[in-house]
C-alpha cells in the first residue's frame, strides 16, 4: 500500500485500483467548510486518474466514522455562515456521489449528521457491528443539508426516514442492514478490510460499463421509467465506442484476464 498525504484533514492512500480517504480530524472527525471543498477536490482529481476504479472511505481511529459538522460552527445564529457551509456539504457530497467509480463507506464507529450523509452519498455502505448511525440535525434545530432527506428515503423508505429524522431514532448497524441503509455488517475493526475487498472485486469489471451503469442505477431515482429504459438502450449502444467493449468480450472469448483501458 502506497501513501500520499494530501492534507492531514483527510488522509489518501492507494492500493491497486483503489484509493482510500481516511477522515482525520479528532476527536470525532468533524467537517470543516475547508475539508469539504478537499474531499471534493481529491474526488475530481480521482475522475482524471484512469487508473483508479473505486474509493473506501473511512474514518480515524476506532470509535468515529464522522461526527459531522462541529456545532459550533453554527453557534451564532449567521445565516451568511450557515449558507456557505450548506453550500461546501452540498457540492463536496454531490461530487462524491457522482464520482465514476464505485464509492464504499467502511463506517468504522459512530455516523451522525453529515458522517451519516457522507455515507449515504457513496454508492455501498459496510458498517462494524458497533457502529451507531443517525440524523439529529432536528433535535438541535436545524436539517440535514447534505443530501440526507434525499438520500436516506431513497435507501430506506419514508417511514424508517422520517423515524430517523424527525422523531431522532438512532440505529445501531444490525438495524441498518435490516432497513438498507447498509449492506453489509462485519466485525469491529474489519470495516476497512471488508470494504476493500470489495473494492477489488471492481477491477474485474470494466471501468467504462461501470461508470454508465452507475448513472442509469442512480438515474432511477428521479427519472421515470419511460425514459430510463430508451436511455439503458442508448448507453449499451454508447459502449461500443469504448475500447473496454471490444477488450471485454475478446478477453471472454481468448479465456484470458481483460486489460481494461478505461476508455
Amino acid at each position: 500500500m502506497t501513501q500520499q498525504n494530501n492534507s492531514t484533514a483527510i488522509i489518501k492512500q492507494v492500493e491497486g485500483n483503489t484509493a482510500i480517504f481516511t477522515l482525520n480530524n479528532p476527536p470525532a472527525n468533524t467537517w470543516t467548510a475547508d475539508s469539504l471543498q478537499l474531499l471534493k477536490s481529491m474526488v475530481l482529481e480521482l475522475n482524471q486518474d484512469k487508473n483508479i476504479y473505486a474509493l473506501v472511505i473511512t474514518g480515524f481511529g476506532e470509535k468515529f466514522f464522522s461526527a459531522g459538522a462541529d456545532l459550533n460552527l453554527f453557534a451564532d445564529g449567521d445565516k451568511g455562515n450557515a449558507a456557505t457551509m450548506a453550500k461546501h456539504f452540498g457540492e463536496a457530497f454531490e461530487t462524491l456521489s457522482a464520482f465514476r467509480g464505485v464509492s464504499i463507506a467502511a463506517i468504522n464507529g459512530y455516523a451522525m449528521g453529515g458522517g451519516l450523509e457522507v455515507a449515504l452519498a457513496c454508492d455501498i455502505r459496510i458498517a462494524e457491528q458497533q457502529a451507531q448511525m443517525a440524523l439529529p440535525e432536528a433535535t438541535v434545530g436545524l436539517l440535514p443539508c447534505a443530501g440526507g432527506t434525499q438520500n436516506l428515503t431513497a435507501l430506506v423508505g419514508e417511514g424508517w426516514a422520517k423515524r430517523m429524522i424527525l422523531c431522532g431514532e438512532r440505529l445501531d448497524a444490525a438495524k441498518a442492514e435490516k432497513i438498507g441503509l447498509v449492506e453489509e455488517v462485519v466485525e469491529q475493526g474489519q470495516a476497512l478490510e471488508a470494504s476493500t475487498k470489495l473494492a477489488a472485486k471492481v477491477a474485474r469489471q470494466s471501468p467504462s460499463s461501470v461508470t454508465v451503469c452507475k448513472t442509469l442505477i442512480q438515474a432511477g431515482r428521479t427519472m421515470p421509467r419511460t425514459q430510463a429504459l430508451p436511455l439503458e438502450r442508448e448507453l449499451f449502444v454508447g459502449l461500443f465506442d469504448t475500447e473496454d467493449q471490444a477488450e471485454g468480450v475478446n478477453a471472454f472469448l481468448e479465456k484470458r484476464k481483460p486489460d481494461w483501458k478505461n476508455a
